[in-house]
């Protein structure tokens, strides 16, 4: 005989055992283990949803006008609406979550959710934002930037030591990344439209250049395009190459521990960027280059941890990160589409840049005890007290 488990009965189910966790409480209470995995496990659908929404999302601004209702910002609002979900359950309760990591989490998903109707009031004011660089989209950036923070914080101080606490480490390093290196999309999609246009085939819409040929002022011809598709200086893409991205790789490696942490955060998001640009292109959405010289960059990352002295790993880190990250770069644009290439002195510039974050990061993972050693360190000293 075969038993069907009706949805209504699972829902019934869920909120009969959800319930009793429903008091309120200070952050850093005991969290059963069921709790915790279901809390997390959210996190992990919230910012899932949040990804592929933002990937469809790009793409779509480069083929459409812009749309409040348009089918990548519901799916993002999937996300939202989980991550809003579970910040209520962290701040009420207090599970799942130190002091520090509900603190990020609520000042994120704050930041996020007063971005959402600015950035909706910046298109009505001004129409067609041109660049994802808007401070309204910055906004947006930041409050998720502090919300997988505090996500990342609330799993590394109480997931239980183990191959799933590394892997999650590791999956919400690539949601971090992914965030930080969002807007330097723009430019990404930006070069292949300049592309499309010079074969006489451009990937926007009529109504989207028209669009913004009169936001501009002018007519639509090459210049427009140039303007519209790569609205920021060059130099900013491979200077937030080096500084941005990699300081996200050089926290990962330390979180988690592990060798070539850097290097499978890094080919992870690389991965992704790779399999998602096809299946949009064949429905018809614009293609994008892939920021494939970041798994070069990381893993300079990794061999720097071969260094014990932080402040030798950071200068070194840094100027190795730097010198392989701009040959990568060259290499890629021989093979294949990047944006515009830049003089030496300004990767230089990024390499300083890094050098001063790495620092900061080495003392900062120090101050907050945020290696993954520190964590082993706790748990011997619970184990054997």
């Amino acid at each position: 005989m075969k038993f069907v488990v009706s949805p209504k009965r699972s829902a019934t189910q869920a909120i009969q055992w959800a319930l009793p966790y429903w008091t309120r409480g200070k952050a850093g209470r005991q969290t059963p283990e069921d709790l915790f995995r279901v809390l997390y496990f959210g996190w992990l659908v919230a910012f899932s949803f949040k990804v592929l929404g933002a990937s469809w999302d790009v793409s779509w601004h480069f083929k459409w006008l812009r749309d409040d209702l348009a089918p990548p910002h519901l799916l993002n609002s999937v996300g939202t609406a989980i991550a809003l979900t579970l910040t209520i359950i962290h701040l009420y309760t207090g599970y799942g979550v130190d002091r520090t990591a509900q603190r990020l989490i609520g000042w994120g998903t704050a930041v996020f959710l007063i971005a959402v109707p600015l950035d909706l009031i910046n298109h009505r004011v001004n129409g067609l934002d041109i660049t994802s660089w808007s401070p309204s989209h910055m906004m947006l950036y930041i409050g998720t930037l502090l919300m997988v923070s505090g996500v990342t914080r609330g799993w590394f101080t109480g997931a239980p030591p183990g191959r799933t606490r590394t892997l999650v480490l590791g999956a919400l390093g690539v949601f971090l990344l992914e965030n930080v290196w969002f807007p330097a999309q723009h430019q990404e999609y930006g070069v292949f439209g300049i592309a499309a246009w010079d074969r006489g085939r451009p990937e926007a819409e009529p109504i989207l250049l028209q669009f913004a040929a009169d936001q501009m002022g002018r007519a639509i011809d090459r210049d427009m395009v140039v303007k519209f598709s790569l609205p920021v200086p060059d130099e900013l893409y491979p200077v937030y190459g080096v500084a941005a991205a990699m300081i996200v790789l050089v926290v990962a490696r330390a979180m988690t521990g592990r060798v070539l942490t850097a290097t499978a955060v890094a080919a992870s998001y690389v991965a992704y960027r790779a399999v998602i640009w096809p299946l949009l292109a064949v429905t018809g959405f614009p293609r994008s280059a892939v920021p494939v010289f970041l798994i070069a960059g990381a893993l300079m990352v990794d061999l720097a941890f071969l260094i014990r002295n932080p402040v030798l790993r950071a200068l070194a880190g840094s100027l190795a990160v730097t010198v392989v990250v701009g040959q990568a770069l060259r290499l890629q644009s021989a093979a294949y589409l990047t944006p515009p290439l830049v003089s030496p002195m300004v990767l230089a510039a990024g390499g300083v840049l890094l050098a001063v974050l790495w620092l900061g990061a080495e003392w900062a993972l120090t101050r907050f005890r945020l290696r993954a050693q520190d964590m082993e360190a706790v748990v011997r000293a619970t184990a054997n007290p």
